[in-house]
């Protein structure tokens, strides 16, 4: 689906379903524009390597269920209430969208066979809502790289930003993880 097709919000030109937008995400997933690379070892890290992950839609009934179980505030279950919320309108909880990031980190698999294991997170931001509707992906890129001096392992953060369907920043964090070194 190319970018005019798609409505804007508020605008009724064209009826496009969930299932269509569903079905549209899976085939550009499936056509391999993640531009992830597959890494082994933390020495095959470099500075200013750049990932992107596939997508994830984000629908109502998502936003609804995550919230009834984590996160039950107005803004994230009622859409009537959320009316009158600073949030004018339903939407994600940031809780929600940072585990759609780490849904999308841990697909693209960035440390390639290594899990993403992590002792921390910096600069963890919520830039702007997440909407029904909205298509979300990641851009990560490594920002520091620390061999240990003890371990056979360094440390690495990537600083990731999760962006909408119109390129809009709506999440950053920047994790501290811990990548296995080459042997010998």
């Amino acid at each position: 689906m190319c970018e005019s097709d798609r409505p804007q919000r508020g605008e009724g030109k064209r009826a496009i379903s969930i299932d269509m937008v569903k079905r549209a995400v899976k085939a550009k997933n499936r056509a391999g524009r993640t531009g992830g690379f597959m890494i082994e070892w933390f020495d095959d890290l470099a500075l200013g390597m750049r990932f992107k992950s596939a997508e994830k839609l984000v629908t109502r009934e998502d936003i609804k269920r995550f919230a009834a179980e984590f996160d039950p505030q107005p803004y994230h279950l009622d859409e009537a209430a959320a009316e009158k919320t600073p949030l004018r309108g339903l939407a994600a909880s940031g809780w929600h969208t940072a585990a759609i990031a780490m849904r999308l980190a841990t697909d693209l698999r960035p440390f390639g066979p290594h899990p993403l294991l992590g002792i921390g997170v910096d600069e963890l931001r919520w830039l702007a809502p997440v909407r029904p509707g909205d298509v979300l992906h990641i851009e990560g890129e490594v920002v520091e790289l620390a061999p240990s001096k003890a371990k056979p392992q360094g440390t690495v953060k990537v600083k990731w930003t999760a962006f909408n369907q119109r390129g809009e920043p709506v999440y950053t964090f920047t994790p501290i993880g811990i990548v296995p070194r080459r042997p010998g």
